[in-house]
């Protein structure tokens, strides 16, 4: 079982997009900032107009970590897990699971991708998996 995310008026176009198997992310119309999670105002020059941007869903992992106790009863059962810090190929850094990856292998600067994973009829997380086999480092 997974915590369900609730979207509301500022996260629904991230949402539907998930739920489309599409990784976006805001450009504010007036600055070309992208920013993730999803803001009323641009960090940057803040103006609140923007456009939902479909973004390459490539990235490398700029830093992680291995959950290795229950922070929530949904989750009870679901440890050990690992939650990365992506930074994706068009600069913006975002927060998703890190699937498909033995903790032995997983390192800053894994090249990665995205895989959306269906957690009911509407709603599709964004998570992420190695983009190619890991290399094994000499011993």
């Amino acid at each position: 079982m997974r915590i369900v995310p609730a979207p509301d008026e500022l996260t629904a176009p991230y949402w539907t997009a998930a739920h489309e198997r599409r990784l976006t992310i805001q450009r504010c119309t007036h600055c070309a900032r992208l920013s993730h999670p999803p803001v009323v105002c641009c960090p940057r020059c803040h103006h609140g107009t923007f456009r939902w941007d479909e973004m390459s869903g490539h990235g490398s992992i700029y830093a992680f970590t291995v959950v290795a106790h229950s922070v929530h009863p949904v989750s009870a059962g679901a440890t050990p897990y690992m939650i990365a810090l992506v930074e994706l190929a068009e600069g913006p850094r975002i927060l998703a699971n890190l699937r498909n990856c033995d903790v032995d292998h997983v390192r800053i600067g894994l090249p990665v991708a995205v895989l959306f994973e269906a957690v009911d009829d509407a709603v599709a997380l964004p998570q992420f998996t190695p983009a190619q086999s890991p290399i094994e480092e000499p011993a």
